[in-house]
């Protein structure tokens, strides 16, 4: 059986967690940042967790994590 490939976007992207969902970073902080207030963009500094629906397919992207 041969091994199975990492999606490397996928793996840029998301980190597993202890419980076995995936968090990534979230989106909307790269620019147009004037308009945002602070309280917005601190709260974008914090890693989101992937959506429940979305799990399998991560975990699918990464089989080694």
């Amino acid at each position: 059986m041969p091994k199975i490939k990492t999606n490397r976007g996928a793996a840029k992207r998301l980190r597993r967690t202890g419980n076995g969902g995936f968090k990534c970073g979230a989106s909307h902080r790269r620019h147009i940042l004037t308009k945002k207030s602070t309280k917005r963009k601190r709260q974008l500094r914090k890693p989101s967790a992937v959506h429940p629906s979305d799990v399998r397919m991560a975990a699918r992207m990464l089989p080694y994590s």
